[in-house]
C-alpha cells in the first residue's frame, strides 16, 4: 500500500468543450480522454503535457455558476490499493467526505477526504490497478 504520485487537479468548468479548446489550443496540453461520470450531468476531460504524468481534470456539471476566480475542486493522489490506504487514513483520524469508494464506468476508483483546512483531496486508483 502506498501513495504513488500526484494524479490530477480537478477544475470545475462551465463549458467542457470550450475549456478543452483553451487547454489544448492555447496552453498546448494534450487531451488524454473524456468520460461521462456515473452521476448524470457530470462530464470529465483529462489533459496533460506530453511525457508528464500529472493531469488536469476538467469537470462540467458540478455548479451552475462558478466564482469569478474559477474553482479548483480537488487534488488527487494515485494509490495502489484504495481500500488499504483509506483504512490507514481513517485510523489516523482523517475525515472522509464520501460514504464509500466510487467506481467509475472505466473501472477507476476514488474517494474524497478533507485536508486540515477542509481542502478536498482524493485517493485515486486507476482502472486495472
Amino acid at each position: 500500500m502506498a501513495m504513488l504520485k500526484l494524479e490530477h487537479t480537478g477544475i470545475m468548468v462551465s463549458n467542457l468543450e470550450r475549456s478543452i479548446s483553451f487547454y489544448t489550443d492555447v496552453l498546448g496540453m494534450q487531451l488524454v480522454g473524456t468520460l461521462e461520470h456515473n452521476t448524470p450531468g457530470l462530464k470529465l476531460a483529462f489533459l496533460s503535457y506530453p511525457g508528464q504524468n500529472a493531469q488536469i481534470e476538467l469537470i462540467e456539471g458540478y455548479a451552475d455558476r462558478l466564482p469569478d476566480e474559477g474553482q479548483v475542486h480537488h487534488v488527487a493522489i494515485t494509490v495502489d490499493d484504495i481500500e488499504q490506504e483509506a483504512a490507514r487514513l481513517r485510523e489516523l483520524g482523517v475525515r472522509f467526505l464520501d460514504e464509500g469508494i466510487t467506481t467509475l464506468r472505466n473501472g477507476a476508483r476514488y474517494i474524497f477526504f478533507a485536508g486540515p483546512d477542509g481542502e478536498r483531496l482524493e485517493l485515486f486508483q486507476p482502472a486495472g490497478a
